[in-house]
């Protein structure tokens, strides 16, 4: 409950863009459908946008042994304010999100075995609804993250708009 406390005022005091009704939950007893890693293919590579109040930037490796692999950093006025190593991995034949934060020093914010966890909800071509985060492609370079960050009293999400970085 600390950690998700934590992550909800670290983005309240950020936040810059809200947006409503982009992500979806999964319900009581609802199985996750069924997906593979290399529906995600696309997400590869990084990806540059400006959120909660800064530079965020995303770097996704291919998809490899049932799994991605990324880094988020968000940094302003020249500082890096907090980073997250990210994973997409398959579990029974399905797809979940999970991540892990971190201060500028690399202090995490969970307990050393927790994790945040976006069990898949549904999956089309162009978007991967995660439970509380949703990934959509909008073209081969531009991409749109959407984030719970309160539930309650009403819904509220975050938004990243991201581009991808040409090398």
């Amino acid at each position: 409950m600390h950690t998700v406390l934590r992550i909800c005022c670290v983005l309240l005091l950020c936040i810059s863009e809200v947006y409503a009704a982009e992500t979806l939950t999964l319900a009581p007893g609802q199985a996750s459908p069924k997906a593979n890693i290399e529906q995600l293919s696309w997400l590869a590579g990084h990806w540059r946008g400006e959120a909660l109040g800064g530079v965020v930037e995303e770097h996704w490796a291919p998809p490899f042994a049932g799994t991605m692999v990324g880094t988020f950093k968000l940094s302003s006025n020249g500082k890096v304010k907090f980073y997250e190593i990210e994973i997409i991995r398959e579990v029974a034949d399905s797809l979940v999100l999970q991540l892990k934060h971190f201060n500028h020093d690399l202090k995490g914010w969970e307990e050393k075995d927790k994790t945040v966890d976006f069990p898949l909800v549904k999956i089309e071509d162009n978007t991967a609804y995660f439970d509380g985060f949703t990934i959509r492609k909008i073209s081969e370079d531009e991409m749109h993250m959407f984030v719970v960050f309160e539930r309650e009293p009403q819904l509220k999400e975050a938004v990243f708009k991201y581009n991808r970085v040409k090398p």
